[in-house]
């Protein structure tokens, strides 16, 4: 679990930092602290790393820590803890154009997007390769970055426990703000403009909600996270990327009508049935259906369920970004061919 929060922390800055320059460039500003700062996150981990080097004698002892799963385990583990992890990463893939509107250009955010593999896999690399070196260094695996840096704070005193704090409130600060404040924000304000006022209050809104959520008591154990969170939450976006993406690559063939897409005519183009598209929602709600047993069987509603069910929940986000994406296409195919044939 805190090696996804980890990499989160310190992959997306790139991005962001693109994004928020480009917007800033244009307006006539100087870069601030969300393009400045990013790069600094990138040396402290590379220093965490160096450290974990040095105290553990290498690469070696780093990466010496063997399996501890038993023969045959490795695939229920496997499978919900990627399909978690890509449901940690879906949210991001939903709002991106939050971001990536401030590009210049079409080139500019693809340009922005592709250090995003490159530094996942990087960062991804530095906290496996911290967390095993714990137990060499400590006699201890400490995946937990505030606990592990809690632990190098009291073996070399103050100064590095103040850089330590640093670093997490750097990373807190220019990136998981950023990251899980911009969509809901902009969200509501554009919901309701009247009743949020613009983003400032939306953002509001959206930390008020966030604290009555008790996002502590989901981190408290990998199980809440991970296998009920994070696989629950796969299950709705998982439909609303597969609806997304078939809508427009296999629907609308890659091409939007911009002004379209604001405006309120109800002939328009994309206002569907008084402004509801149902096609998407007939197919969210399909998309969702097939997982429901298997995560009310781990919410502990439903005691006994079909292995098939928990199969089912355990890739969660595949199951109903396939089903749903397929629904949607099959669908809108349908009712394109009903209306070609009323219309001729």
């Amino acid at each position: 679990m805190a090696r996804h929060l980890r990499a989160r922390v310190l992959v997306l800055p790139p991005l962001l930092a693109r994004a928020a320059g480009d917007h800033l460039e244009r307006h006539g500003r100087d870069p601030g602290p969300g393009e400045v700062l990013p790069p600094v996150l990138v040396l402290l981990t590379c220093c965490l790393l160096c450290w974990a080097y040095v105290e553990a004698g290498g690469f070696g002892p780093m990466l010496s820590l063997p399996s501890r799963l038993p023969p045959g385990q490795f695939w229920p583990v496997f499978l919900p803890s990627l399909n978690a992890n890509i449901s940690f990463w879906a949210t991001v893939a939903l709002n991106i154009p939050d971001f990536t509107r401030y590009a210049r250009s079409q080139r500019d955010q693809i340009l922005g997007q592709l250090g995003l593999p490159v530094f996942m896999g990087l960062f991804t690399f530095v906290g496996l390769a911290v967390s095993s070196s714990t137990e060499v260094i400590f006699g201890q695996i400490i995946s937990d970055p505030i606990r592990l840096l809690g632990r190098i704070g009291g073996g070399a005193g103050a100064p590095a426990a103040l850089l330590a704090i640093f670093g997490v409130g750097l990373a807190t600060v220019t990136t998981n703000l950023a990251a899980n404040v911009v969509a809901p924000a902009n969200a509501l304000a554009s919901l309701s403009p009247s009743a949020f006022g613009g983003f400032r209050r939306g953002a509001l809104a959206t930390a008020l909600l966030g604290a009555a959520l008790q996002p502590w008591r989901l981190l408290a154990s990998s199980e809440s996270f991970v296998y009920t969170w994070l696989l629950g939450c796969s299950a709705l976006v998982g439909p609303a990327g597969g609806i997304v993406l078939a809508d427009y690559y296999l629907v609308k063939g890659m091409e939007l009508d911009v002004g379209a897409l604001y405006s309120e005519a109800p002939r328009g183009r994309y206002y569907y049935r008084k402004g509801f598209n149902a096609a998407a929602m007939a197919a969210l709600l399909v998309g969702v259906l097939p997982v429901v047993p298997g995560f009310l069987h781990k919410l502990g509603v439903l005691s006994d369920v079909k292995e098939v069910f928990v199969l089912l929940y355990n890739n969660a986000w595949f199951v109903s970004f396939f089903v749903a994406g397929t629904v949607y296409w099959l669908i809108t195919t349908l009712e394109r061919i009903v209306w070609k044939r009323e219309s001729s």
